[in-house]
């Protein structure tokens, strides 16, 4: 069985952390605005290009920079301002919908990646797209039966990319799913001026709407939908089939989340992947995946189109319904390095013994532990209050800065 790439998001150093920790073979990112969540993430800039291929070549991971927007004429010197420090920076590869990126790339030596917004549903359009690129995310609107022919009508054919190699398939396995057919959007574009396809969705969709009669003025709400907002694609519980169809890559969704969330939907994709490749992928695992998926940002979960499903499913309620939530504590003032204890100043809230607690860092990543002993003033106490300075025995080094969080039930 070949090995299948797991591909995780990052939206900020502390995601990026998180990723690579968590075990992804790749991480894709954007800088500045030419991506496709510009509006939603923290977004990198140029100068942190160098950075994250570092971090990620250091971790035997590869670099996947996006570039996928629609571009107008004012663009097109930035693009190519930011495709060369992509070269200079040793990016593997550019994820690109738009011909300019795509021709632009080739031209410098720049590999292409063709994003899911080229909507590549078929097999000449994949033919034809191979000029400029190695590998194809398709469309996310495909079954795993039309994924599958895909993969062979490739091997059948023998299309190969720039690299003289055989073209390779991606596609995604976990996230926020769009209403649109493979993302392209106008709803934010027509009600705020703000393009989903330019990277600024507001995502109306998301909200609760009614619907008046034009003919008499009865308005009616629409209960228990939100019927534009799909729940979020989750693949694990048939991930197998997916490994079967053929792909080279599985893409996690998120670069507008948090870092626990990347942590824990790479991490347990990555251990499902392992499982696969082990032959120890069964029911009983799956349902402790789902049960950790669960726990972080979710709108409820459904199988996408893979399965052959021909309309979306709605979510029935605004915002995540994740089983647990984080709540900001304080940041780390201080690590004894010899005895593994960390100070903080408790900003908010209150920590007792026995809470499950969390911390997140742009070098740290995400790490989570049970509280085993307080100390405030060299004293043990059960519990600390706001505005205390207490410290506690650390499972593993933590930097200054560090955010500490409590995790409880949502």
């Amino acid at each position: 069985m070949k090995k299948v790439e797991l591909l995780a998001p990052a939206g900020s150093f502390e995601a990026l952390a998180a990723a690579l920790q968590a075990g992804a073979d790749a991480v894709y990112f954007g800088i500045e605005q030419l991506n496709m969540r510009a509006r939603a993430s923290n977004n990198f800039v140029v100068e942190d290009l160098e950075e994250i291929v570092s971090r990620c070549h250091a971790e035997e991971a590869k670099a996947y920079l996006t570039v996928n927007t629609v571009l107008y004429n004012h663009d097109l010197t930035l693009m190519r301002r930011i495709v060369q420090a992509a070269k200079v920076a040793k990016v593997d590869a550019i994820i690109a919908s738009d011909p300019a990126v795509m021709a632009y790339a080739k031209e410098v030596g720049v590999p292409i990646h063709i994003s899911t917004q080229a909507n590549v549903s078929n097999i000449d359009a994949l033919s034809f797209y191979a000029h400029f690129g190695d590998l194809m995310v398709l469309a996310r609107e495909l079954s795993l039966k039309q994924v599958k022919e895909m993969a062979r009508e490739i091997e059948r054919r023998q299309i190969k990319g720039p690299s003289g190699n055989l073209v390779k398939l991606e596609i995604f396995a976990h996230g926020a799913l769009c209403m649109a057919v493979s993302g392209k959007c106008y709803l934010s574009l027509h009600s705020h001026n703000a393009s989903a396809n330019r990277g600024a969705c507001i995502q109306n969709c998301r909200r609760t709407y009614e619907v008046t009669d034009r003919e008499d003025g009865t308005t009616y709400e629409i209960d228990n939908e939100y019927i534009m907002s799909a729940k979020d694609l989750c693949t694990i519980d048939f991930l197998d089939k997916i490994v079967d169809s053929g792909v080279s890559v599985i893409k996690i969704e998120g670069r507008a989340r948090a870092a626990d969330y990347v942590y824990t939907v790479t991490k347990c994709y990555r251990e499902a992947l392992d499982a696969i490749a082990a032959g120890t992928y069964t029911s009983e695992k799956i349902e402790v995946w789902k049960s950790e998926l669960d726990k972080v940002y979710n709108r409820g979960f459904w199988d996408g189109y893979y399965l052959g499903r021909k309309m979306g499913e709605w979510s029935d309620s605004y915002g995540s319904v994740a089983t647990t939530k984080k709540i900001f504590l304080g940041k780390m003032t201080h690590f004894f390095n010899k005895i593994s204890v960390g100070e903080f100043q408790m900003e908010t809230q209150q920590l007792k013994l026995g809470d499950e607690i969390m911390f997140i860092g742009p070098v740290t990543g995400v790490h989570q532990q049970i509280v085993s002993e307080l100390r405030v003033n060299d004293q043990q106490v059960i519990s600390v209050e706001k505005g205390q300075v207490f410290s506690m025995p650390l499972e593993r080094p933590i930097k200054n800065g560090d955010r500490l969080y409590k995790i409880v039930d949502a």
